[in-house]
């Protein structure tokens, strides 16, 4: 007995439709609520039979994955957007029993478009540095708020506000209001407290980057360090998914995507289609070739000279994306193997 189906994931229920290949026979329905325990329990009327269950890769698939592959029962992840492309043109209403079936049969023809499900400890580090970019981000936005309060109530404008003479005068609040003071005082309390989270995360980080092989292969790279070693390396994931380095960068979303039709042609614009902490830790990387020291750095000059200066990092990102890619590939099994003790375990107790 073989059972096919597709799995429709969201925050309170999961629509399944799923198929007996052998008898023919189809069930559909909702699990609520969406929790591992609940489905967990859904899944124990497969045991002992052959089954294989798709969902598409938004948030969420995780638990689920993990519960269908702790039940015995093969997951298979699709990349979203391809899948919405195979529907073909909307002529009803898109409902989740209509996502569900839609999965169900694409797995069943065997047009799946599947993505790569990352092993434990690979989603662990991404978990990681994803939070670790969310708060840099968080911390710049504090950053710009102080600057426009200065700038709304005329104060000159300064860089690198938080050294110590700028911050003091900060503290004091010449030339601004009581509640503009307040603002100013909030901000600078909201980037300490950011900066005492980015101290820990930066040092886990930076454990596993001089401990696993393969990030330690991504620092001989010029501009990569020990934070954007984990983020590429963990983004990437497995680099022999990929079957040339071409689309390694296409995974990126660093490549450039041009519309044309006829004569006309669009000006080209980045596809960001891929992870977009990728994308800031490659640009992050290839702003070095700036340096005059750089290997890439005649390379960027020019580019530079054409296009500008970001053009000229965002194609040095490009050529960065190609070398990570063989030198992951080069690693083989090594490029992805874990480090014990580099993080905590991930198993939840039922």
């Amino acid at each position: 007995m073989s059972i096919i189906g597709g799995l429709d994931v969201h925050r309170a229920q999961i629509t399944y439709d799923w198929i007996d290949t052998d008898t023919g026979q189809t069930r559909q329905g909702r699990l609520a609520p969406a929790s591992r325990e609940h489905l967990r329990g859904w899944l124990e009327r497969f045991a002992g039979q052959q089954a294989s269950f798709a969902l598409e890769g938004c948030t969420g698939w995780r638990y689920v994955v993990e519960e269908l592959q702790l039940a015995g029962i093969a997951a298979h992840l699709a990349e979203p957007a391809d899948t919405r492309a195979l529907r073909g043109r909307k002529r009803h209403a898109k409902t989740d029993r209509a996502d569900a079936r839609h999965l169900r049969d694409l797995l069943l023809g065997g047009r799946l478009p599947e993505s790569w499900i990352p092993p434990t400890h690979v989603l662990e580090a991404r978990t990681q540095v994803r939070l670790y970019k969310a708060l840099v981000d968080q911390r710049t936005a504090w950053q710009q708020r102080i600057h426009a309060v200065l700038f709304h109530h005329g104060v000159p404008a300064e860089s690198d506000l938080l050294v110590a003479e700028r911050r003091q005068r900060l503290t004091q609040g010449a030339g601004l209001t009581l509640p503009a003071h307040q603002a100013v005082l909030l901000a600078l309390r909201m980037i300490d407290a950011i900066d005492a989270e980015l101290d820990l995360l930066r040092t886990e980080l930076a454990h596993l980057a001089r401990r696993q092989p393969g990030c330690r292969a991504l620092r001989e790279l010029y501009g990569v360090g020990l934070i954007t070693a984990v983020a590429i390396w963990a983004e990437f994931g497995d680099v022999r998914r990929f079957s040339s380095s071409r689309h390694a960068v296409r995974h990126t979303g660093l490549d450039v995507t041009v519309y044309a039709s006829d004569d006309k042609r669009a000006p080209g614009h980045l596809a960001r289609q891929g992870p977009a902490v990728l994308r800031w830790a490659l640009f992050e990387a290839a702003q070095c070739a700036a340096r005059a020291g750089a290997p890439d750095h005649a390379y960027y000059t020019q580019v530079k000279a054409r296009l500008g200066g970001n053009r000229a990092a965002l194609s040095v990102a490009r050529k960065l994306a190609r070398r990570a890619y063989h030198l992951l590939r080069g690693l083989g099994d090594d490029a992805l193997a874990p480090v014990a003790g580099s993080h905590p375990s991930a198993a939840v107790v039922a």
